[in-house]
């Protein structure tokens, strides 16, 4: 198993930032892929950021070179600096962690893992 645990949300405002970390503990084995998603009341979960062990990365599009992800293997850590916060930047962040072998993540097979989620409210 692996256990995930977020922190660093909170309330700021328009233009501001926060930097989030996802610390992991557990089974960290395997690690192919860490990344944040983020979740708003009617709305279904989406990726906001994602970095492979091989250290590539991958951003959704409304990102727009605001935020970067930033992986700590050595510590077991992810974080996420976000940068000119908008409003529509609110929501529950969570960490996820895939755990698969490189050709099995490939081939689109692995295990997932999620933290509690953590809250960003970005509002004047």
């Amino acid at each position: 198993q692996v256990q995930l645990v977020e922190s660093g949300g909170g309330l700021v405002q328009p233009g501001g930032s926060l930097r989030l970390l996802c610390a992991a503990s557990g089974t960290l084995v395997n690690i192919y892929s860490m990344a944040w998603y983020r979740q708003v009341p009617g709305q279904e979960r989406e990726l906001v950021a994602r970095v492979t062990s091989s250290g590539s990365t991958e951003y959704a599009d409304f990102v727009e070179g605001r935020f970067i992800i930033l992986r700590n293997d050595a510590k077991h850590e992810v974080h996420l600096q976000m940068d000119s916060l908008r409003p529509e930047d609110s929501g529950v962040y969570y960490c996820n962690v895939l755990r698969a072998t490189v050709p099995a993540a490939l081939a689109g097979y692995g295990v997932d893992f999620w933290g509690k989620g953590t809250l960003v409210t970005v509002s004047s």
